[in-house]
């Protein structure tokens, strides 16, 4: 726990010492504009990677999250294209509940089957994008086939900052109340500590896991709006990939793929390091060929810390008393 308490500040300094190194050789990194660029670019990695923080702390993971992503904002682009007299939020709600239905199906084989999470989401994952695929035709969905309002949500400001950041603002202070102030939050640092254990004081796993994972969809249903809109075009290959980096994200921000140690925070940290990277490379004519080379180096990094930390018994084990569960990571 220690470790983790030294671990954020440190990665927070990297962050803003980044953010420095770079402003210092191209000052217009710095600019208002270019700062207030980065915040909003860095919202939907950041959404993504605190609902991938509470599966990985099962031991988990979600494969699935990128291609979730897509098919849910195909669904919200095409319905909004078909009928563009439909109220916004019924398109969001759309999204979000193909997100949500999407997520319960992984949980579900996951949970109650008892099936290993890293097939059942590769799987997931080609079957969502080949959805996507069908769903659309192979078509694009296109600026001038979605109403105004769909479009212009994200970027819309209040408050003098885009709706983007304000909801990403909303979803770190829920992860937050829900790993350290609810009993679902702490079961599922028992379930990672130790899962036999878990299931022998009474933690209901299985519906643990459902929900972990229903979360996890949610939030890329939601997400899924919100890139189609912020960039106007929904596509078959919208967000390809992106999973790798939202699992990075959490694995730099100290989440341990072992399972039972990790912490909003730091994955809302993780989160904005490698957005930091990915702005400045095109900044400092960087080819973008090397921003896979450079996170795949900050990874292999993160791991070996992790690893160390283990080894030095930063990890805690949870008392075998229900009532006395408390996260490990925080």
């Amino acid at each position: 726990m220690k470790s983790l308490f030294q671990r954020e500040p440190l990665l927070a300094l990297m962050v803003v010492a980044l953010v420095l190194a770079v402003g210092i050789k191209a000052p217009v990194f710095l600019s208002a504009p270019s700062l207030a660029n980065l915040v909003t670019d860095s919202t939907l990695l950041v959404m993504l990677a605190l609902a991938q923080m509470l599966v990985v702390v099962t031991r988990g993971v979600d494969l699935s999250v990128a291609a979730n992503l897509a098919l849910s904002g195909m669904v919200a682009a095409m319905l909004a294209s078909h009928h563009p007299e439909a109220p916004l939020f019924a398109v969001v709600l759309m999204a979000a509940v193909t997100g949500l239905v999407l997520g319960l199906v992984n949980g579900w084989l996951i949970g109650y089957l008892g099936l290993p999470p890293i097939v059942i989401t590769l799987g997931t994952m080609s079957v969502y994008r080949g959805l996507v695929f069908v769903l659309s035709g192979g078509t694009w969905v296109s600026a001038h086939q979605m109403p105004a309002e769909f479009i212009a949500f994200p970027l819309t400001r209040l408050f003098g900052l885009p709706h983007l950041v304000w909801i990403a603002v909303a979803a770190f202070a829920l992860f937050l109340f829900i790993a350290r102030f609810t009993r679902f939050g702490r079961d599922l640092f028992a379930i990672g500590n130790a899962p036999q254990c878990a299931g022998y004081i009474g933690i209901p796993t299985a519906r643990r896991l459902l929900w972990t994972y229903g979360l996890s969809g949610l939030v890329a249903g939601l997400c899924g709006y919100l890139w189609v809109a912020r960039y106007a075009v929904a596509y078959t290959e919208v967000a390809y990939g992106f999973e790798f980096t939202v699992i990075a994200a959490c694995v730099i921000g100290g989440v341990s793929i072992a399972g039972g140690v990790g912490s909003v925070t730091g994955a809302l940290l993780g989160a904005l390091f490698l957005t930091v990277i990915g702005n400045a490379l095109p900044v400092l004519q960087v080819s973008p060929f090397w921003q896979s080379a450079l996170t795949g180096l900050v990874i292999l990094a993160a791991v070996l810390v992790n690893a160390r930390g283990g080894r030095k018994g930063s990890r805690q084990i949870l008392p075998l008393h229900k009532n006395q569960l408390e996260p490990a990571a925080h």
